[in-house]
């Protein structure tokens, strides 16, 4: 039987885990196998810049973990996976799926987007949207147009009443 050391410490781990994915809005999980260690370093790079990290954890840890959460993703927890913690929601998933796109060894499986669990196409339809400053850039571009519309009228109406006077 396993020592209370070696049990302790999967306690220990189970609670991480349970504790990143209750903190994160964004969790995805992928299989990572084939990728090299310098294109895992520049993923990790890329979202540590958006307070984001990858663990890798035994799958019966991750899915005890998921089983104290009412999780269930059992059916993605065989081989060797990694695991993404996001603290916000739309730039990890970004940049996981544009690194997917480069490396064909990183295949995203399945994730859990604000407490609810995703399938592949939700994820790609997160990363398919826009960042915030494009959909500020968009707002504002929508909302020019009536502005323009509006300073268009007003200078026609000026125009009118001075042909009257």
């Amino acid at each position: 039987m396993a020592s209370e050391k070696i049990l302790n410490e999967k306690k220990n781990i189970v609670k991480e885990i349970i504790d990143n994915v209750k903190n994160s809005e964004s969790v995805i999980l992928f299989q990572y196998q084939g990728l090299t260690v310098a294109e895992m370093s520049e993923l990790r790079n890329k979202l540590n810049d958006v307070n984001s990290s990858i663990k890798v954890y035994k799958n019966t840890l991750l899915k005890r973990a998921l089983d104290d959460l009412n999780i269930n993703m059992n059916e993605f927890l065989e081989g060797p996976n990694a695991i993404l913690f996001g603290e916000s929601l739309l730039e990890p998933i970004k940049i996981i799926s544009d690194y997917a796109k480069g490396h064909d060894k990183l295949n995203i499986r399945v994730g859990i987007i604000s407490g609810n669990v995703a399938d592949i196409n939700t994820i790609k339809e997160y990363a398919s949207i826009p960042s915030r400053e494009g959909l500020l850039t968009m707002l504002a571009g929508g909302m020019i147009q009536y502005v323009k519309d509006l300073s268009i009228s007003l200078n026609l109406y000026a125009e009118q009443l001075e042909g009257k006077e």
